[in-house]
């Protein structure tokens, strides 16, 4: 055996059997090896531009530089620190995350995955308004952890058991499903600010300030997960910002780690800060925050929220989808259609068999992207923040191959 079939038979016997028989079938077996930028290698040496970038996780693409530098710099000092002591890199953090928020978003609770952090915003919805209910969205996705796991489709949760009650799920961009869901009993309705399990949805641009009026009217709160629209993934740093609204607590995650060092937050408004004061250890997490990984995203944010950064986003973004554009009109019997903002972009096909059909050319051309697993007709194209026009004209090139071998 080769050192890659040992290392698919190592993981099959000890990780995951399921994932190395699905991609041993359909022929889309990756083993990274290298990585830089936007590209990764099998250890085969086949290269794949990664235009999914696990969901924002490299949004500042594989190894960056200037991550790297700053975890090496971090660990000449720090390590992971003491979740119970106060700490001067999560200080930091902290001031700059709320510096970058609305007025009055400015309190911040750490952790280590997206989960976590819509756990915790869950926690303390329910704590401050004292009521059990929570509404999310048909189709959507929050994470994998308890509450988190609750708000998800059913396909999600059915395996492990008895759902936990109170959990609602109303139609997205329907104001009228909402309002019907409201109850006095609601403590908070979670969206993903653009779903991308269900298909990189965007709402109308009124749905949101929509949302805010009913939720304020029933003393209900409004989360909204960032945690794949953060950090500059749609043009602008977070993703709530381009529709004019204001939540009453965030999640962030994937792309503050820079790729690198895991971390995630929950950012919530300051008039309800005095629920942690009277009992400041009712939440803790002992790797969330870890000095090292705050270092790691203060370097994120130095990064992306510069002018120049969002503009190329936005420039980037124009220009996928232009030529996108085109070849849906060359491709008339693909019946595709994109949407998104900035860098998050939906590829809609005909049906579900033509786009799992086009994600294997895509991968036999060398290009690395998922499916929407609650719309599978929908592919996930979210290539690096730092693509450049060079390597956009390579990814649009290997797709029109793709797509004429479709047509083939």
């Amino acid at each position: 055996m080769s050192t890659r079939d040992k290392i698919i038979t190592s993981y099959a016997d000890h990780i995951s059997p399921g994932k190395v028989d699905i991609y041993s079938k359909f022929h889309l077996m990756l083993v990274p090896g290298k990585r830089d930028g936007c590209y990764l290698y099998d250890i085969n040496g086949t290269r794949y531009i990664n235009c999914h970038s696990n969901g924002g996780v490299f949004n500042l693409g594989h190894r960056n530089r200037r991550i790297i530098r700053a975890v090496s710099e971090a660990m000449k000092q720090y390590d992971i620190g003491n979740h119970h002591l106060v700490s001067e890199p999560k200080a930091r953090l902290g001031e700059l995350l709320a510096s970058s928020m609305p007025a009055g978003l400015n309190q911040v609770v750490y952790g280590v995955s997206g989960g976590e952090a819509v756990d915790l915003a869950i926690k303390l919805a329910r704590g401050v308004t004292g009521r059990a209910e929570i509404i999310s969205a048909k189709g959507g996705y929050h994470g994998h952890t308890g509450l988190a796991l609750a708000t998800g489709d059913r396909k999600f949760r059915e395996k492990f058991g008895p759902s936990i009650p109170g959990f609602r799920q109303v139609r997205f961009n329907d104001i009228g499903s909402l309002e019907k869901a409201l109850s006095k009993k609601t403590a908070a309705v979670v969206f993903e600010t653009i779903p991308a399990t269900m298909g990189i949805v965007v709402p109308a641009k009124d749905f949101y300030r929509k949302v805010k009026l009913l939720c304020e009217s029933n003393g209900t709160l409004l989360i909204m997960d960032e945690i794949q629209t953060g950090f500059g993934r749609t043009g602008s740093m977070w993703g709530f910002d381009q529709f004019n609204v204001v939540p009453d607590i965030v999640t962030l995650g994937k792309g503050m780690s820079g790729g690198i060092y895991p971390i995630t937050a929950t950012v919530y408004r300051e008039k309800y800060a005095g629920f942690f004061r009277e009992d400041p250890f009712v939440h803790i997490s002992t790797f969330g925050g870890s000095e090292i990984g705050c270092l790691v995203a203060i370097e994120v944010m130095r990064i992306t929220g510069r002018g120049p950064f969002l503009k190329h986003v936005n420039a980037m973004g124009k220009f996928f989808s232009e030529r996108l554009d085109n070849l849906s009109r060359k491709y008339p019997s693909l019946k595709l259609r994109v949407r998104g903002l900035g860098l998050m972009m939906g590829l809609e096909f005909k049906d579900e068999m033509t786009a799992l059909f086009v994600m294997k050319h895509l991968f036999d051309e060398g290009i690395y992207l998922v499916y929407s697993s609650n719309d599978p007709k929908v592919l996930q194209f979210m290539p690096v923040l730092t693509i450049t026009k060079r390597q956009g004209a390579d990814i649009m090139h290997r797709m029109d191959q793709a797509f004429a071998k479709m047509g083939r």
